[in-house]
């Protein structure tokens, strides 16, 4: 049976898994990329999820909605919209902003958070979580040189560098949620061949790793089983333009099983750069 705890845990991990967004682009072009997930567990389609991106040469803008679909929407009619914008100095990406809305059967929350140069400066999230006793305390130095969860969409690849290898997957990723702290660290395992409406050709395979760093409790099952999960795989695509990768598949084992989520469709276009993105 799918529990709606294990639905939402997955939900959040697959959302901030993603990856960082280090964009490189010298040139006046922006690139746009659209992306649509099926999401599984256990074998049982339980949901979609779609992401746009726009990159600049001097900024960007990424969107993120998933919501449950079929079985999964009989136990919890759950659904998420994260949106993020920066701007993009010397090559690495310094979040603006960055708002969250989640909606189940019971309650809708929304985080919003500040950001400069890196660090947070503010961050509201209604209604407040109510179970914080027993948590390790997110320090303001936590608090900097992070990513929040949807500038966490696309990785840079190092100019001169392949964007299929071990390049576009040797990385440690520093994530802030406006209430858990936690890195990501990707290691380079081999390459696949995919073909999807869109994108025809090499993927990196990468092995994840979840490391908790504060906000969480030290005795949540949850946590514990994630930290000590090695079952946890991410497929990156190349984006030629912007010399960058983002996620074609991820796939990691939950208390519920293993959940997948995979691309249906994959396509990069070129973008309007005029458009507002921060």
């Amino acid at each position: 049976m799918i529990s709606c705890k294990s639905v939402r845990c997955w939900f959040a991990f697959l959302i901030c898994a993603f990856g960082s967004l280090e964009c490189t682009a010298a040139s006046a072009q922006a690139d746009v990329v659209r992306a649509r997930y099926s999401v599984s567990l256990v074998g049982l389609h339980i949901g979609e999820a779609q992401a746009t991106g726009l990159l600049q040469p001097d900024g960007y803008k990424i969107d993120l909605n998933a919501q449950l679909s079929g079985l999964a929407a009989m136990v919890s009619r759950l659904q998420m919209a994260l949106v993020s914008s920066g701007s993009i100095h010397r090559g690495t990406v310094q979040p603006a902003s960055y708002v969250t809305t989640s909606a189940n059967s019971y309650e809708t929350r929304t985080v919003r958070m500040a950001l400069h140069s890196g660090a947070v400066t503010a961050v509201d999230i209604s209604p407040p979580f109510q179970d914080m006793e027993g948590r390790v305390p997110v320090t303001e130095a936590l608090k900097r040189n992070i990513l929040d969860p949807t500038s966490a969409l696309i990785m840079a690849v190092p100019p001169g560098q392949p964007l299929v290898g071990p390049t576009a997957c040797d990385r440690r990723i520093p994530v802030y949620d406006g209430f858990t702290r936690f890195d990501i660290s990707l290691s380079y395992s081999g390459t696949r061949t995919v073909a999807v409406p869109g994108y025809s050709g090499p993927v990196s395979v990468c092995s994840a790793r979840y490391t908790p760093v504060a906000g969480h409790k030290r005795d949540s099952r949850s946590t514990q089983f994630m930290a000590a999960n090695r079952e946890i795989e991410v497929w990156l695509a190349p984006v030629e333009h912007a010399h960058v990768v983002v996620p074609f598949r991820i796939s990691l084992r939950t208390l519920a099983g293993i959940a997948v989520v995979d691309a249906i469709e994959f396509k990069v276009e070129p973008g309007d750069v005029t458009a507002t993105t921060h």
